[in-house]
């Protein structure tokens, strides 16, 4: 079977293009940067350099492969560092899900594509209204934040959009990423006591380790129904919990607590709901669906492996 992977060196890429060739797939994977070819070549896979909001190089290189899946996994988050404002901070992100998507979609139905994968979002966000772990029946629903408009109209619109547009359209809700290679800046911060706690760290959050991430989406190749469904691992948790954890880990100092109005003044208000309005989501679809289990069931165990040695 052969599958085409845009966005192939990123954090999730790095591990999706080997575990597919290694399962016996077929692989032709994108980049942006041409120097980044020989990594996908010596993984195994077909490079080809592209821009995912060039419409026609999108559908010429889609067709010239003709793959039987497609994997949506361009974003540009590297750099990221401050949230104060998501909406600058994910602009180029923001126009590879909604321009990015609808050229990948464009393609598929041009090549006779039958399943498109694409990633979607399960991580911290200022959710609406209080309750209980979210499943694949709860629409992102974020409460208005005037720096996050297009981000979440964003995500919405590949929820929305991919399993109606192609025959076989799946949405991978990625909790927070963490493992080699992700999450590093985080690690970073926070040796720097630059994380702190804020306003009680009542948000619940889920996290789902790297390579867990992308034996899922390996999963969802030959498994699953089109529609959404959760990547995360079986221990949602409050920051308040999980932050200071990582830390001893990490063998940083304890966070620092700052009230909810410091932590507007310090990090603005998307990064203050994140940490005290966050549900956290269930996996209990994906485990069944996709016939997938988390190597880390839980982020105590995760980031023990990951910083902890």
């Amino acid at each position: 079977m052969r599958v085409f992977v845009t966005g192939a060196t990123g954090a999730l890429g790095r591990f999706l293009v080997p575990g597919l060739v290694a399962a016996g797939y077929e692989v032709t994977a994108t980049t942006r940067t041409p120097g980044k070819v020989s990594q996908l070549r010596e993984a195994g896979a077909v490079p080809v350099v592209l821009d995912g909001l060039d419409r026609e190089a999108v559908i010429a290189a889609v067709r010239a492969a003709a793959p039987e899946v497609i994997m949506h996994q361009m974003t540009a988050l590297s750099a990221m560092r401050s949230l104060r404002n998501p909406d600058k901070l994910f602009a180029v992100t923001s126009e590879l899900r909604t321009r990015g998507t609808d050229n990948l979609l464009a393609a598929a139905e041009r090549a006779g594509t039958r399943r498109v994968i694409a990633q979607g979002y399960a991580g911290a966000g200022p959710d609406r209204r209080p309750g209980g772990l979210k499943t694949e029946e709860d629409p992102p629903d974020w409460r208005p934040i005037r720096s996050a408009v297009r981000a979440p109209a964003a995500i919405r619109h590949v929820e929305e959009t991919v399993p109606l547009a192609a025959p076989e359209g799946i949405v991978l809700r990625y909790g927070a990423f963490y493992g080699p290679g992700a999450s590093d800046v985080l690690l970073e911060m926070l040796r720097k006591r630059q994380v702190p706690v804020v306003g009680g760290g009542t948000g619940v959050w889920s996290f789902v380790e790297i390579t867990d991430a992308a034996a899922a989406t390996i999963a969802a190749v030959e498994r699953g129904a089109p529609g959404v469904y959760n990547v995360v691992d079986s221990d949602p948790a409050p920051v308040a919990e999980w932050l200071p954890y990582l830390a001893r880990v990490a063998g940083a100092k304890p966070p620092l607590r700052v009230p909810a109005w410091l932590g507007r003044l310090l990090a603005g208000e998307f990064v203050v709901a994140q940490m005290t309005a966050s549900r956290g989501y269930s996996n209990e679809k994906a485990r069944k669906e996709l016939g997938w289990e988390p190597r880390y069931a839980s982020w105590r165990e995760g980031f023990r492996a990951w910083v902890g040695g």
